[in-house]
């Protein structure tokens, strides 16, 4: 008999096709919808494949008695209860750096849409109009960047950063100074104080946290320089969007970027008034090439479990350690 998969979510892709030749898959990308319905049938499945919006809970986990592997097509596992899998003996599998170039590469756009503010000029044309020094910018040559996380994807932004001539700063409570990500970036790390005091841009790469719950709130922004702009593409609740709101407003800070929200999706939305704010639909990772990468670890790391393999991507332990 055929060990079964479920796939909750809107992933697909050779490695997912491979996967529902070999296994019983049940494919449904509305069902993260309907969680109640997840629940009353997790205890059929040996697997359950999921991307950001399924909500893995204890009480999911807990029905979910013969699931050996949780698949997380993405690099933060927030919306899965590591710590209740860990101590069910579920092997939680991720891909945490698949898609690192893409977002990092959408750091860069949102950095030059920015600083050059293409959005605005190119309504404004569109628009009929001819008004050059209403757009006028700044160049990133010579400016700090500030990276909130120096990982995987940090460390990429900052790589690509240093081609336009800028000067890395970092804050990585765990990271030391001989760190490959800091030396080979030749960034200096500081404190979070100085540097949102100091940076020209900031981009933030963390995971959610309850330490980085709103670690962008009034008080951090305050400190910002008023000529800043602050990008996030990691977890939208890092930043606390009534206080964005108010200091975008009120120009404590330049401007901002978002990909990521609070609430997703958000809905009607104070911010959608700004125009010194850019926002995209949670979209850094979603290329051709990030995609493919993303499906096709994640379904190997799944089969490897399903076959009695340690997987090669996990968040607490490569093999499940509960009876099959």
């Amino acid at each position: 008999m055929k060990k079964r998969i479920l796939i909750t979510e809107n992933i697909i892709g050779s490695g997912i096709d491979g996967l529902k030749e070999k296994y019983d898959c049940r494919w449904d990308k509305d069902l993260w919808q309907k969680p109640e319905e997840i629940l009353g049938m997790a205890g059929q499945f040996e697997a359950i494949i999921v991307r950001n919006q399924t909500k893995v809970s204890a009480d999911l986990l807990k029905a979910a008695t013969r699931c050996q592997v949780i698949g997380r097509a993405g690099v933060g596992v927030d919306n899965v209860d590591v710590k209740a899998a860990s101590e069910l003996g579920i092997v939680v599998a991720f891909t945490p750096e698949e898609n690192a170039i893409s977002v990092a590469e959408e750091v860069l756009g949102m950095m030059l849409c920015l600083a050059k503010r293409f959005v605005g000029a190119d309504a404004s044309v569109k628009a009929g109009k001819w008004d050059r020094m209403a757009f006028l910018g700044v160049e990133l040559f010579g400016k700090t960047l500030g990276v909130i996380g120096l990982g995987k994807i940090g460390a990429r932004v900052a790589m690509r950063a240093r081609a336009f001539g800028m000067r890395i700063i970092a804050y990585d409570p765990y990271l030391t100074r001989h760190h490959i990500h800091v030396t080979e970036n030749q960034a200096e790390l500081v404190d979070l104080e100085m540097l949102l005091r100091t940076s020209d841009f900031i981009t933030i790469h963390l995971p959610l946290t309850a330490e980085t719950k709103h670690l962008i709130n009034q008080d951090s922004l305050s400190r910002m320089k008023s000529t800043a702009y602050l990008i996030n593409t990691s977890r939208g609740p890092i930043i606390s969007e009534a206080d964005l709101y108010e200091a975008l407003k009120r120009k404590v800070i330049a401007g901002a970027a978002l990909d990521v929200r609070e609430t997703e999706p958000p809905g009607a939305s104070p911010l959608n008034s700004l125009e010194n704010l850019l926002l995209t639909p949670h979209v850094a990772a979603f290329t051709v090439e990030a995609q493919d990468k993303v499906q096709e670890s994640l379904s190997e790391d799944v089969d490897r479990v399903l076959t009695g393999m340690p997987a090669l991507r996990f968040a607490n332990f490569a093999r499940p350690k509960r009876s099959a």
